[in-house]
């Protein structure tokens, strides 16, 4: 699991971690800030995305032949944060569903 977290990025990988204990320390002070800061932490994993791969096509712009196994290992790696930034925000869309009041 921690290899994830590290392929992805540490920085945006720890931006989401921030983000996801952001959203269960809200769920216990402050319950209407958890959708917000769950749509913040899959904005956050979409920037994170497209940063890996505008790293990927830097790098395949300088390279000259590429095998494509490289290319798509590429793709992988740059798609782990919006994943962990999914898991993110369904998380606090359940957690809102939750702690809806019922009528």
């Amino acid at each position: 699991m921690f290899e994830l977290f590290f392929e992805g990025g540490t920085l945006w990988m720890s931006l989401l971690t921030i983000e996801l204990v952001a959203i269960l320390l809200s769920a216990w002070k402050a319950p209407r800030w958890v959708g917000t800061i769950g749509t913040i932490a899959l904005c956050t994993s979409i920037l994170g995305v497209l940063f890996g791969l505008y790293n990927l096509f830097s790098v395949l712009e300088i390279a000259e032949e590429i095998a494509p196994t490289l290319v798509y290992g590429g793709c992988r790696v740059a798609l782990i944060s919006i994943l962990y930034g999914l898991m993110i925000y369904i998380a606090s869309q359940v957690i809102k569903i939750i702690q809806k009041p019922r009528m």
